[in-house]
């Protein structure tokens, strides 16, 4: 087996197409996970239990389900009831919505952080709920969970080639395709193999760094 540059230089665009739609699902798909994690918290810490019983159930169906069992279903049985979407726009969705489960997690660890004083401070200048939650509490609890929430990220981009299996053409998608229209597979699948590599090695240095700068 030789390599073969050639065929390198005929996979880069298909390269970069993917590339590009691998970013694009792992820059929205964090959002989501963000969004909805610190909406899951917030729920799970309301006093009734009539919203905390179901936020629980779901988040915890969500976890404990496989992401590409969700994939499926999302993209092949809810066009059955009349709700049609993009492969891309389902498969973000579909990480979005199952890393949320983690991320609140996430933000529950970095709220209960918040030490007791805090509360009382804010009690004791008479702030409003909202305010003790948006001025007090949540800047304090995000800042310890950047970290964390940056692993995730990362762990995100690993399951972006799970996208493929609903036909989005990512850069696992693409090395694929090609390989199959050139019957040549060890050079794509090496391109996005040290792809992946370097994506996680600078976002591991930007998250440390970016730990350094909270810490300090």
């Amino acid at each position: 087996m030789t390599w073969d540059w050639g065929a390198v230089a005929d996979f880069m665009p298909h390269f970069r197409d993917g590339l590009l739609i691998t970013l694009r699902a792992l820059a929205l798909g964090s959002l989501i996970s963000f969004a909805l994690g610190l909406l899951w918290a917030l729920l799970m810490r309301t006093p009734s239990r009539w919203v905390r019983w179901p936020v629980g159930v779901v988040t915890e169906f969500v976890r404990d389900t496989p992401l590409l069992v969700q994939l499926f279903f999302l993209f092949y049985v809810l066009p059955e009831w009349g709700l049609t979407f993009s492969a891309l726009t389902t498969g973000v969705f579909a990480i979005g919505l199952h890393y949320s489960t983690y991320t609140m997690q996430v933000y529950r660890a970095g709220i209960e952080a918040v030490p007791a004083g805090q509360w009382e401070a804010a009690t004791a200048l008479n702030l409003p709920v909202g305010r003790t939650w948006r001025v007090v509490i949540l800047p304090q609890a995000i800042r310890r969970v950047v970290p964390a929430l940056g692993n995730y990220v990362i762990s995100m981009l690993k399951d972006t080639p799970m996208l493929m299996a609903i036909t989005v053409l990512d850069m696992l998608g693409q090395a694929r395709l090609f390989s199959q229209e050139h019957f040549q597979f060890t050079e794509p699948l090496t391109v996005i193999g040290v792809a992946f590599i370097l994506i996680s090695y600078l976002a591991s240095l930007l998250l440390r760094a970016l730990e350094r700068r909270l810490v300090h």
